[in-house]
């Protein structure tokens, strides 16, 4: 990918610039709790997005997608908003860098990715903190890897129309081979605690169903509103809550009759998932995955039934890992498609890949993709 990159480079723009890169990301356990003030568990994965940039002396844009095979011109401006798609991640980037008070010079550019799109590893969280980082450290601006991934939720947000949390940002920006990072979404303090499956003997697999999920639809900003209705019910009672994370599974069965069962639902699941990160913390610290697996599997029941956002090919990856004593399985990601993330003893690896293609394709008619995942580091520059 990288030689791809230099010789497109060179070929649209001549030599210069320097490449960075940053990663896509797994979130071990905590799912939906980061909009809702809670805790996640994400690390940044071997998977990346990789960008060759360089100054053009102009106040224009000049980007070359290689995976689209496409090129896309815009200015600095508000009203430059390019048309494609991809390109509004790098817009954005760049309008919600200036609106902090930094400096954005024109630049080329040509990138490309290897992060799977609709697998829910946040592509575009690695597109948005690759060129988060580069464009802060091309112009000098300063800024810490706090404000560059909230540069990135608010491209989402601003360019993209999708209302994100922080965490696929922060984990592409705070990304550390061999370390997943729990970070406190209403605060924003984090801890690092070492993640070596390997060394304990467990390998972690993604299944993807190969179902695209829209983050951007209805469904994920309805789950985001019904959380906050849920919270406003409580907060009449208990003034402290700001979000969700902050009740309390009684406060919540308090307001059962004022809320529609929908909303209490939502909520009775990222109450629970709060307090399931934390456990997989304690146990990881204690070397017990089997503890941290078992999390994993609640997470999903909770996700499936509760949240509403798995679908049946998920569930059936899901059920089949349960039936091949997987240590832990999960629909990883926003859902509605997607990926399971699984913890698998290496024993039993060969064996739950063979069966778990097999009988998906026999089922759904086409097989999954199998991902290996290593936890690496986020943002930088590659060179």
């Amino acid at each position: 990918m990288k030689q791809r990159i230099q010789d497109k480079f060179k070929e649209l723009f001549g030599q210069g610039g320097h490449l960075y890169a940053s990663a896509g990301r797994i979130n071990l356990i905590g799912e939906h709790t980061d909009y809702n003030g809670g805790y996640v568990f994400p690390g940044a994965i071997d998977k990346q997005l990789m960008a060759q940039i360089a100054p053009n002396g102009t106040d224009k844009v000049r980007a070359f997608s290689l995976d689209y095979n496409e090129m896309c011109e815009f200015g600095l401006n508000e009203e430059d908003k390019p048309a494609k798609a991809w390109a509004c991640y790098i817009f954005g980037v760049c309008r919600e860098t200036l609106k902090r008070g930094g400096k954005v010079e024109g630049f080329d550019t040509v990138f490309a990715g290897d992060v799977p799109l609709g697998a829910g590893l946040s592509s575009s969280a690695a597109l948005e903190s690759c060129f988060a980082y580069a464009i802060d450290t091309i112009n000098g601006n300063g800024f810490d890897r706090f404000e560059l991934a909230k540069i990135g939720q608010s491209t989402e947000h601003n360019y993209c129309g999708v209302n994100c949390g922080i965490m696929d940002q922060f984990a592409s920006c705070f990304g550390k081979a061999g370390c997943l990072i729990r970070l406190n979404c209403k605060t924003l303090e984090y801890k690092y605690f070492p993640f070596d499956p390997e060394k304990a003997g467990y390998r972690l697999v993604l299944v993807d169903s190969c179902v695209k999920h829209e983050l951007a639809s209805s469904a994920y900003n309805k789950r985001r509103a019904s959380c906050e209705n849920a919270a406003a019910a409580i907060r009449k009672n208990h003034p402290e809550v700001e979000f969700l994370s902050d009740a309390k599974r009684l406060w919540l069965e308090e307001v059962r009759e004022e809320i529609p069962e929908e909303d209490f639902l939502r909520a009775e699941y990222v109450i629970g998932e709060v307090q399931r990160v934390l456990d997989v913390c304690d146990a990881l610290e204690r070397n017990d995955y089997e503890t941290a697996g078992e999390m994993m599997y609640q997470t999903h029941f909770g996700l499936s039934r509760l949240y509403e956002v798995s679908c049946e090919e998920l569930d059936f990856l899901n059920k089949l890992a349960r039936k091949m004593d997987v240590t832990g399985s999960r629909v990883m990601g926003g859902g509605f498609g997607g990926c399971t993330i699984n913890l698998i003893k290496k024993e039993l690896y060969d064996d739950f890949v063979k069966a778990a293609t097999e009988q998906f394709t026999a089922k759904f008619g086409h097989a999954p993709k199998i991902y290996d995942v290593v936890i690496s580091d986020g943002a930088r520059m590659v060179e």
